[in-house]
């Protein structure tokens, strides 16, 4: 059975040197800090590849993502899987729990996570299972 969590977050993005150009396409790496609250009381860090290109809004990445803090009262971490892209106004965002990533009390959690950004807020919701 799926549970759900909501909440808000804050991120802090940091370019890891300038961008490099591959044709008509910039590449660069960025690392991630956030600051969970809501239902996930915690800290996230990782790394983000993108590559944008010259067409306006039209662009993609991967990014791998740690989450430690307590969950709907649950102590541990897990990881997730960002990927993403975006072509003509229509943007596809995957981000997954990677299997067997989670510890203590999120030992086994598996599931999905969704961002939504409105106004400038970034708030997700997170579908997930635990073993009995």
């Amino acid at each position: 059975m799926k549970t759900h969590a909501s909440g808000t977050f804050s991120v802090t993005m940091t370019p890891a040197g300038a961008p490099q150009r591959s044709g008509r396409t910039a590449l660069g790496r960025t690392s991630l800090e956030k600051v969970y609250a809501g239902d996930l009381v915690g800290t996230g860090s990782g790394e983000m590849l993108s590559a944008v290109t010259d067409t306006k809004g039209a662009a993609g990445y991967v990014a791998i993502e740690a989450i430690t803090g307590v969950l709907q009262g649950r102590r541990g971490s897990f990881v997730v899987q960002h990927t993403g892209t975006m072509a003509d106004g229509k943007q596809e965002l995957v981000i997954a729990i990677v299997p067997h990533s989670g510890t203590e009390q999120l030992e086994g959690i598996s599931g999905t996570l969704a961002i939504v950004i409105k106004d400038g807020q970034h708030s997700y919701a997170l579908s997930y299972s635990l073993p009995q």
